[in-house]
């Protein structure tokens, strides 16, 4: 009953469903389709484990309405630009400097449940793009990271995957930056501070701020570095001390 779908031609990339058996090279300097796989929700990286510190904000009642979460978002960012997307760029720009950089960032992020939810997350992206796409590059990063004991945050190891896949520093900052928004958004749905529709508006509106933020923080070096909202930085802290939790971070 299937013979009309059957491929007149041999697949362009082989199948197997034990993993990937050889790197799949992407064509050109953009792939479009790689980068709508990355922002995907489906793809496996634990991001969805982690709020942000916006439910412990929540709790704490800092987060009650659609204006407070705007601003929890915009100091959100706002700190995202100014923190970890450096390092990001930086571990584009220069990959042979991860090590140095992930204990940087170790450093940098002193607040405990925000330095233990980069270094998961970090983990797990690192894990599952090695899995999927089971490229030279991702498999040399794993064995630095193993080698050096290196914590492997989150913003220095999406630098050197956007780098090994020739994806540009500025398309890589917007995916990273739209990562960061759209978990912060999800987060706010599953605890029930706004409804799905209520959600996708405030991500389509705050679109064009953040396009313009993303601009200006792209200017940013190492040198620049700093956390900018002390209070989103002690709701956060204040992460494992609530009586109940949606997300380890």
């Amino acid at each position: 009953m299937f013979a009309r779908l059957q491929p007149t031609a041999a697949p362009v990339i082989p199948l197997s469903y034990a993993g990937a058996t050889k790197a799949v090279a992407f064509p050109g300097k953009q792939n479009d389709w790689l980068l709508w796989q990355l922002a995907d929700s489906a793809f496996p990286t634990g991001g969805f484990a982690h709020s942000g510190g916006l439910e412990a904000a929540w709790q704490h009642g800092e987060v009650r309405n659609t204006t407070e979460l705007a601003a929890f978002i915009d100091a959100s960012l706002h700190q995202f630009g100014h923190g970890s997307l450096p390092f990001m760029t930086t571990a584009h720009e220069r990959p042979d400097d991860f090590v140095e950089l992930d204990r940087l960032y170790e450093t940098f992020l002193s607040n405990h449940v925000a330095n233990r939810a980069s270094r998961l997350q970090g983990k797990a992206l690192l894990t599952s793009a090695e899995r999927i796409f089971a490229t030279p590059a991702l498999q040399h990063l794993r064995r630095t990271v193993d080698l050096e004991t290196s914590p492997c945050h989150l913003a220095p190891v999406f630098g050197v995957m956007a780098h090994s896949f020739e994806i540009g520093r500025d398309p890589a900052a917007r995916l990273f930056f739209f990562l960061h928004l759209r978990g912060l958004i999800s987060s706010a749905v599953r605890l029930g501070i706004v409804g799905p529709l209520e959600a996708q508006g405030l991500q389509y509106r705050f679109g064009a701020q953040a396009e313009e933020q993303l601009a200006a923080y792209l200017r940013l070096s190492l040198d620049d570095i700093a956390q900018t909202s002390p209070l989103l930085e002690l709701r956060q802290g204040a992460q494992d001390r609530l009586y109940s939790r949606l997300f380890q971070s």
